[in-house]
């Protein structure tokens, strides 16, 4: 399995447990709260194998750059949180941030 692979693994795996946080309802519903916390622990442990290859900190910001784009986009679809001017151009801004370091960073690992 790839480098990447792996980390997009544990950057889905992170969203969609962010997403059922929501629906978790502070915890007091079962499913969703397990189910959370199961994708939890997938995504650190992908994170994790990825570390072995990539530096910490170029991991970290892909990881929660994407993370952050795709969370806010299960909100806007799934629970109908309206995005602004202000952050969609601050979503946008990561993006750029996320393709900077993939394609120009020598510290991404590749």
């Amino acid at each position: 399995m790839t480098i990447y692979l792996q980390l997009l693994i544990a950057i889905i795996a992170e969203v969609v447990g962010t997403t059922l946080l929501k629906s978790s309802a502070g915890f007091s519903r079962l499913l969703p709260t397990v189910g959370s916390l199961a994708c939890y622990g997938v995504a650190f442990y992908f994170l994790s194998l990825t570390l072995e290859h990539i530096p910490t900190g170029i991991a970290y910001a892909l990881w929660s750059g994407i993370g952050i784009v795709l969370v806010s986009l299960f909100a806007l679809f799934w629970h109908g949180q309206k995005l602004d001017a202000a952050a969609i151009i601050g979503l946008t801004f990561i993006v750029i941030g996320v393709l900077i370091i993939n394609v120009f960073s020598h510290s991404a690992g590749h």
